[in-house]
């Protein structure tokens, strides 16, 4: 009995295992504990296993590919077609042990420690921002409901209420309660600027982040965050499916051999194309301050909307960036592909 492929159902403390041999036929159905769980795949012989990617599964894939084993990380939504009986751990392993061995199934590259080290960091940025955000709109909620107005822009915060609270007469008690606030706003600050500024110096010194500044539209967090999110680019067909991956490509509702395009398909990681478009738009907004009515931007503008542009400018710049990382090149402004 030769086990070949392993699908792991993944929890928290409860591991459940099925393993096939090379006929396809079950031979192991098992619940590990979690202090169990390596040292029983430390005694078995090599074979293909498949997780979902989910919580804890690249450091699962980095201790069981240590111990010699093939893994592979599927995106749950793949792994839900071979669910075939309702949904328990025993289903969901056998479900993943048959999707993994699919000679045309996608998978997830695994990510080192350091990429998740600072795509970690990206994350609790966004979360600082997100907090400061709320923050700063409760404290104009609250100033509103007495008769004060401050201007549009989070940064006005800091200078206008300290003149606010001098020029109004308000009770001491709600004088406290908006000082206390905005003490919360500016840590909040401090905290968002601290982790930038850790990112900035993460992604000068990755020769491929740097590499990637270089392009119109991306800077020091978006070109950071897309190196640690896409690992090796070669995992990728070409651009294009990096830019599906990135839900930069119009969905399809096609039948009949009329095809059907909507509008962007959103797919995948909602942060990498927020900062894809966002960095469109500063792109497209410095292209018009040059006056570049002939340049492909330009060009692009007089036709379409400016959100349009936008995205569609992301998408080349989502191809621009596989184009750079799989084939380790520099980006030059004016190039254009050989006939």
């Amino acid at each position: 009995m030769k086990i070949t492929t392993v699908g792991i159902d993944l929890a928290k403390n409860v591991f459940q295992v099925h393993g096939v041999d090379g006929h396809g036929k079950a031979v192991l159905k098992k619940q590990l504990k979690r202090d169990q769980f390596a040292t029983y795949f430390a005694n078995l012989e090599p074979c293909l296993i498949g997780m979902e990617a989910c919580g804890s599964a690249h450091h699962w894939a980095r201790k069981l590919q240590g111990l010699g084993h093939t893994v592979k990380l599927i995106s749950p939504q793949y792994v839900k077609p071979y669910v075939k009986t309702n949904k328990n751990d025993a289903a969901d392993a056998e479900a993943i042990c048959e999707a993994v061995g699919r000679p045309n199934m996608r998978f997830v590259s695994i990510k080192t420690l350091e990429q998740q080290a600072v795509l970690s960091e990206h994350r609790v940025r966004q979360s600082f921002v997100y907090a400061r955000t709320a923050q700063a709109n409760q404290i104009r909620g609250l100033l509103a409901e007495f008769g004060l107005v401050i201007p549009k822009g989070i940064y006005h915060l800091p200078k206008q209420i300290p003149q606010l609270l001098e020029a109004s007469e308000l009770p001491e008690t709600f004088r406290n309660l908006i000082d206390g606030l905005l003490a919360h706003f500016r840590e909040l600050d401090r905290q968002v600027a601290e982790l930038e500024a850790k990112i900035k110096a993460w992604h000068r010194n990755s020769e491929a982040s740097r590499k990637l500044e270089k392009i119109p539209g991306i800077g020091p967090l978006g070109a950071s965050a897309l190196v640690a999110s896409i690992g090796d680019a070669k995992s990728f067909k070409n651009g294009r499916q990096l830019a599906a991956w990135l839900g930069l490509v119009p969905r399809q509702h096609s039948t009949g051999g009329k095809p059907t395009l909507l509008g962007i398909s959103k797919r995948g990681d909602v942060y990498l194309r927020t900062l894809l478009i966002h960095g469109a738009r500063s792109a497209i907004l410095a292209a018009q301050r040059r006056s570049e009515s002939d340049s492909w931007v330009g060009k692009l503008m007089q036709r379409r909307n400016p959100n349009v542009a936008a995205t569609a400018l992301a998408n080349k710049n989502a191809r621009i960036i596989w184009a750079l990382l799989a084939h380790d090149r520099e980006y030059q402004s004016g190039y254009a592909a050989a006939a």
